[in-house]
């Protein structure tokens, strides 16, 4: 089920800590000739897609105000008010990232400063497939809403029915999503990259997907709208040591593996006794699921590995999970040596499950180790900055020098010039 490394040397490392690779030779001519098919046919091609990829032939793209009053009729009490809590609780965490733009005085005369900025138009896209993530909606929108970006699109495939699942609509509306367009895939992300009769254009597009979308991202960030970050699929690790709850670790694991096939959960032990109490805990509880068919093969793709406390962290910062667990007795010690991972998970009594739902950090996190450099998901991500600055006559005089000796020895002598006759007027 799952492959075990009993204390493996550093050279295996790398080849332990390959993620699951897919079959992508025809994957780029396929999402660019969708994408083009869009941007030259809008609205047409859109619904043609759809036909083609979600089963129905949509008269209309637009989730309409009756929709929208029918979805909220259908969510259930239960879910709307843990829906309202977890959306108060991301909106917490969010709204206090807001920094505060102090003018610094750089030298006397010169007068520096940053303003921030929301990024005026964003498309969130939500995946259809076989869970509705509707968690994912509050995830983008409410940060969206923080920042104050004027105008909130968001794409998600319909059901053979015609309909977006009733508890997406729902959150979107109560996370202030201005629009919700029934789209999904390669199109979805080239009509809110290009615009078309119904889907406004945006400057930056946010939200998982799989690979088709993922692709579909990369080429239209290239020119035409700014991404999130680079994704895959999701992943977990868990390291853990004797004070352990092994049913824990298991249901950890096995969260992040019900997500789908080409997920990937890794179990660092710190000793031979923990990985086997754990690996017969995942057999008992995986049977239990009804997303087994998607666990067992997402453990196929899994690992558990036995190392020693010095290596535990070289490891974790060379894999750079998107989700890491730490169970272990000295978790705080153990987490402040960690650099890289998208979302940080401490003690016994905090899954991963948390900062899917309703903690209030962000579930948005890069996979695939780009841990290693990117972010996950803040209020940043849907804000920009611009810098600004202010010169005195006595300022230039003073700084001006400085400014001519480095034009003139980069041969840019307009640049020197522009200086030049600013100083001792």
């Amino acid at each position: 089920m799952i492959k075990t490394f009993i204390y493996p040397k550093k050279e295996q490392w790398q080849d332990i800590v390959c993620r699951p690779q897919f079959d992508t030779e025809n994957l780029f001519d396929t999402v660019g000739k969708v994408l083009r098919d869009v941007k030259t046919g809008g609205d047409d091609a859109l619904k043609m897609y759809g036909e083609k990829f979600d089963g129905i032939l949509l008269p209309d793209l637009c989730v309409t105000d009756e929709e929208k009053a029918e979805a909220t009729q259908s969510v259930s009490n239960e879910l709307k008010n843990a829906i309202y809590i977890a959306k108060n609780n991301i909106e917490k965490f969010h709204a206090a990232q807001k920094n505060d733009v102090k003018k610094i005085e750089i030298t006397e005369g010169v007068v520096c400063w940053q303003k921030q900025l929301p990024i005026e138009k964003v498309g969130l896209y939500i995946p259809g497939g076989t869970a509705p993530l509707f968690s994912t909606v509050l995830m983008l929108a409410v940060p969206a809403k923080i920042a104050g970006c004027r105008e909130i699109v968001l794409c998600s495939p319909p059901a053979k029915n015609g309909k977006i699942n009733p508890a997406v609509i729902f959150a979107a509306t109560v996370a202030g999503v201005d629009k919700i367009f029934k789209a999904g895939g390669i199109q979805a992300i080239g009509a809110m990259a290009y615009g078309t009769q119904s889907i406004p254009k945006v400057y930056k597009i946010f939200g998982p997907g799989n690979q088709y979308v993922t692709a579909a991202k990369q080429i239209v960030g290239m020119k035409d709208a700014a991404i999130d970050m680079p994704a895959g699929p999701s992943e977990v690790e868990v390291i853990a040591d004797h004070t352990a709850n092994p049913s824990f670790v298991a249901a950890d694991m096995l969260s992040q593996a019900e997500h789908g096939s080409d997920s990937q959960a890794i179990l660092v032990a710190s000793s031979e006794d923990i990985a086997t109490a754990v690996l017969k805990e995942i057999e008992l509880q995986v049977e239990r699921l009804p997303r087994k068919e998607f666990a067992l093969k997402a453990l196929a793709n899994s690992r558990i590995i036995v190392l020693n406390a010095d290596d535990i962290v070289e490891f974790t910062n060379l894999y750079a999970p998107e989700h890491l667990i730490i169970e272990t007795a000295d978790h705080n010690a153990l987490a402040e040596r960690i650099t890289n991972a998208g979302s940080v998970f401490l003690g016994h009594f905090t899954p991963e499950s948390a900062g899917d739902y309703a903690s209030g950090t962000n579930h948005t996190l890069p996979t695939n180790g780009h841990a290693r450099a990117y972010s996950g998901v803040n209020l940043d991500s849907f804000m920009k900055k611009i810098t600004f600055q202010e010169i005195t006559q006595a300022g230039i005089n003073r700084l001006g020098p400085t400014i001519r000796v480095m034009a003139d020895n980069e041969l840019l002598v307009a640049h020197s010039n522009a200086v030049k006759l600013r100083m001792n007027i």
